[in-house]
């Protein structure tokens, strides 16, 4: 392939995974797919099953919905969808539920109509849902992305069935194989800024505005005001910025973010601190966005190896793209930039993930810390040498061992995670 032809593949590759999502993806997912259901029953179904993946279960346990007044968990998520979800506005769903559609997701919830199991499956995000009424019954599986319908079966009658598209990046459409640090830097570098600004600029907004909400209000812990308390250098203020939009989100802000690889935390942690630095900077809006670009298909690169959900918190990769994005700000070379990213992973690629819900905050402070202590080394010509413990010869190779790493040696993580959590 060549210059050009990457190009066509980076542009696909962030309008696939730069998307809006109001809430947390996995509740919302279900909300989504309950919306469907009711499109497709013409009413309010009378049983439901879900049967779900663990990882989708550890990551709607416990957190808010939004627009739901504080509720919480699975059947809160499904049932929002199928009493006012819109499908049509994607991950953006339940957006629009009103006073008296909660009023009747509450007496839904007091009948207690939806049963969940735990499915078999070798997939971190996959679950079945069916729905029944008196007279009709519809099945919907989910596999791989929050809004993938792969299969609809209506009373007998298979209305869809597709195949998982490119298993070896979990579900993507795009092929994601050509991916190196160097040819993401070559492309932030690069690449059209008339054609990137657009892509990139509701990210902006969304993410800043969700980040200035969570200091309006308590939140959980209200960590962003904690945080600035104590420090209020710009490190500090990006990370208490970052943390502030996560701590929102997670406590049910209804308020849109532009995700990164499924999730809003990563889309807040790949572009909040590097908004906050370029204007703290005075740089000029095309290298911030070049800046921006350059943070998200990091994140992207790694969470191709690592997958949607696993037992690896995914703020982290998206926390140490933010570092490197500082580095390019400095005017870092591609050296500087690759030790930054070794730099981090050499300190935070063991922080597990233990659900969506308001601490997820504190991670993406963890894994800024991370990150910002990786570029100050890189600044200063430091980095770790290869094959000191996970590190491998070069960034490319250490990228893909952590993704080996969190996919399959931390699979019985997960499951560990996941006992612990469901025992009362």
């Amino acid at each position: 392939m060549n210059q050009i032809e990457y190009e066509q593949e980076f542009f696909q590759i962030l309008e696939e995974e730069l998307v809006p999502a109001a809430g947390c993806t996995e509740p919302i997912s279900l909300a989504y797919t309950g919306a469907k259901a009711r499109e497709l029953l013409g009413q309010i179904p009378e049983k439901i099953t879900i049967e779900c993946s663990g990882n989708l279960i550890k990551n709607i346990r416990c957190v808010t919905v939004p627009n739901t007044n504080n509720l919480v968990g699975i059947d809160a998520s499904i049932l929002s969808g199928i009493v006012g979800g819109d499908p049509t506005r994607g991950m953006e769903v339940i957006s629009g539920l009103d006073a008296n559609q909660l009023i009747e997701v509450n007496q839904l919830l007091t009948k207690k109509i939806i049963t969940t199991k735990l499915l078999n499956t070798p997939l971190n995000l996959h679950y079945i849902m069916t729905c029944k009424t008196k007279e009709h019954q519809c099945s919907i599986e989910v596999k791989n992305l929050h809004t993938n319908i792969t299969k609809i079966i209506m009373d007998d009658t298979v209305l869809l069935e597709k195949d998982t598209i490119n298993d070896q990046y979990f579900g993507v459409e795009t092929d994601r194989s050509f991916l190196t640090v160097e040819r993401i830097l070559n492309f932030a570098n690069q690449v059209d800024f008339k054609k990137l600004k657009p892509l990139l600029e509701t990210q902006v907004d969304y993410n800043i505005a969700i980040a200035e909400e969570g200091f309006s209000r308590n939140f959980s812990v209200s960590i962003g005001p904690t945080i600035l308390k104590h420090d209020q250098s710009i490190y500090g203020k990006m990370k208490a910025y970052a943390a502030s939009a996560s701590e929102a989100r997670m406590s049910g802000c209804s308020l849109p973010v532009i995700t990164n690889s499924g999730s809003g935390n990563q889309g807040i942690a790949s572009s909040v601190p590097v908004i906050l630095y370029a204007r703290h900077k005075y740089l000029k809006e095309e290298k911030m966005y070049r800046a921006l670009a350059l943070s998200n298909l990091l994140t992207i690169y790694q969470k191709g190896f690592i997958g949607r959900l696993s037992a690896f918190c995914g703020a982290i990769s998206a926390a140490i793209s933010s570092g490197a994005a500082l580095t390019y700000i400095e005017g870092g070379t591609l050296e500087q930039i690759k030790m930054t990213i070794i730099n981090a992973l050499a300190n935070v690629s063991g922080v597990v993930c233990d659900g969506a819900k308001p601490s997820c905050a504190a991670k993406i402070v963890t894994g800024l810390e991370a990150a910002f202590l990786g570029h100050f080394l890189a600044m200063d010509h430091h980095s770790y040498n290869p094959f000191s413990g996970i590190i491998q010869k070069d960034v490319d190779e250490t990228i893909s061992a952590i993704g080996k790493m969190a996919n399959q040696g931390m699979k019985e993580t997960d499951h560990v995670i996941l006992n612990i959590m469901m025992e009362e």
